[in-house]
């Protein structure tokens, strides 16, 4: 489904929620209390701003008494989506941040891959996949990354763990080519990189990798991710354990500028690996 028509499906998911809302005879509070979220966020689902998560959509069924409608409306949305289930409600959430603090222990973010390396990590976990999984895949990645060269784009701020500077995914040279493109986000400003060395030892456990977002109107939500699933947080208790996390982070991480140091070192190193074979 085209990114348009993926948006007018959200919309006219909101406008029914609204309109069985109204008939219900319920405030957006009203019904947020009733499942559980702020009637502010209620408010955010029916302008289409935001989307919810399943167990949200099938509570609403249940309040509003819609067999299930909602639940029906979200997974069909949801699957016709390019990216992953667990993944689908933070890409849209993404492409609406004014802030994105990001980490990641062991690969280089989705915003930052280059195209060679969103391949080569994508047939690392589906080695059987076909041409066209991979390119679909590939292709939903590295649009997602155009949010960090639009004129409204994001503060983005990734820190990773040196860990994921010196895999070489793809091979030396593509690795070379990666970690080039890293600085080059970083020095035209698109990004602000530090890196989380091995001598900082002990990190705080955040699992597979962990993002914060926050919004113009809307209070910031956090989204961490292990194998083969993710939690989207919005609890705002919970948020603010995982921005302590981050902050944390940040403060063992190297500066910008020792990081890109660091960055166009480990560069060097697999230009010369591949020099020598």
């Amino acid at each position: 489904m085209a990114k348009g028509l993926r948006q007018a499906a959200w919309e006219f998911f909101g406008a029914e929620l609204k309109r069985r809302r109204e008939a219900a005879g319920l405030t957006q509070s009203d019904l947020g209390t009733r499942v559980f979220v702020s009637g502010g966020y209620i408010g955010q689902f029916e302008q289409a701003i935001r989307k919810p998560q399943l167990d949200v959509a099938q509570r609403i069924d249940e309040v509003l008494q819609t067999d299930g409608i909602f639940e029906r409306m979200w997974r069909k949305l949801i699957d016709k989506s390019p990216y992953a289930t667990y993944f689908a409600a933070v890409a849209e959430l993404e492409a609406l941040a004014t802030k994105i603090c990001e980490f990641e222990p062991t690969v280089v973010p989705g915003l930052l891959q280059t195209k060679e390396y969103a391949r080569a990590v994508t047939l690392a976990s589906n080695p059987l996949a076909t041409e066209e999984f991979l390119d679909e895949t590939v292709d939903a990645r590295t649009d997602r990354a155009r949010i960090l060269s639009d004129a409204t784009r994001p503060m983005y701020w990734a820190i990773l763990h040196e860990t994921a500077l010196r895999i070489p995914v793809d091979g030396p040279a593509a690795m070379a080519r990666q970690l080039d493109h890293l600085v080059a986000m970083a020095r035209e400003r698109k990004a602000l990189i530090q890196v989380l060395p091995f001598s900082a030892g002990a990190y705080p456990e955040m699992g597979n990798g962990l993002r914060l977002m926050e919004f113009e109107d809307a209070p910031p939500t956090a989204y961490t991710e292990a194998v083969f699933s993710g939690n989207l947080l919005d609890d705002p208790a919970v948020v603010k354990r995982t921005q302590a996390a981050y902050d944390l982070l940040r403060a063992a991480a190297l500066s910008p500028e020792a990081s890109l140091a660091l960055i166009e070192s480990a560069a060097e190193d697999f230009r010369r690996c591949e020099r020598s074979t």
